[in-house]
């Protein structure tokens, strides 16, 4: 989210100052700082649009293998939906901090997760410099496990509902997927290169020299 667009919570306030002081001593040792930030609002529709594909792709499958039963929608199915969707979204956030926290040298002490309320977004945040495809991986990872994961084992298992699931995550992985793309496709010839997480956009910054 743009700063300008809401007021900064006490956390992200705390995390700026820490991330003001790191930026300026990395410059002291000569890096240069590239901001690879998304627009949230861009975010919300263009990561829906480029997961579509895998979407497509796996309902293709499932469909192949199994078969639509509609028969099975019951008001239970329909009840557990969402608190399973929401259960999801906290698994979500924690798988980030789990495989970040793994590359971190201070781990878990590393990692921080709220939400922000405007748009009642949660988040994981890792604090630390990481290589660039350990800071990737942590991006990736949660839709890897939950969405194509989940769809694995739908497919084995011809559950419906649970192949809902993993569709509704790897939709909501679109944002991630957008991140991920964007720092794939940043090359540079430069020798030595971290990853920060950006301190309250979406997005993170690049140090390079």
């Amino acid at each position: 989210m743009d700063k300008d667009k809401r007021k900064l919570t006490e956390k992200e306030l705390k995390r700026k100052e820490y991330f003001e002081k790191f930026n300026s001593e990395m410059q002291q040792k000569g890096y240069k700082m590239k901001n690879m930030i998304i627009n949230t609002q861009q975010a919300k529709y263009l990561g829906l649009l480029v997961m579509l594909p895998f979407i497509a792709v796996t309902f293709w499958i499932y469909n192949s293998v199994n078969g639509f039963d509609l028969d099975c929608i019951s008001l239970g199915f329909a009840a557990a939906l969402p608190l399973l969707i929401l259960c999801l979204i906290i698994l979500h956030e924690l798988i980030h901090g789990i495989t970040w926290s793994v590359f971190a040298k201070n781990h878990f002490h590393s990692i921080d997760f709220g939400i922000i309320w405007s748009s009642f977004s949660p988040y994981c945040t890792c604090s630390e410099p990481l290589k660039k495809w350990q800071y990737l991986l942590g991006t990736a990872m949660s839709t890897f496990v939950l969405g194509g994961g989940g769809v694995v084992a739908a497919v084995m298992t011809n559950q419906l509902l649970l192949f809902l699931l993993a569709e509704y995550m790897i939709l909501s992985g679109g944002g991630d997927f957008l991140i991920v793309l964007k720092g794939m496709l940043n090359h540079t010839d430069k020798k030595e290169s971290v990853c920060c997480d950006h301190p309250y956009e979406c997005g993170f910054v690049v140090f390079e020299k």
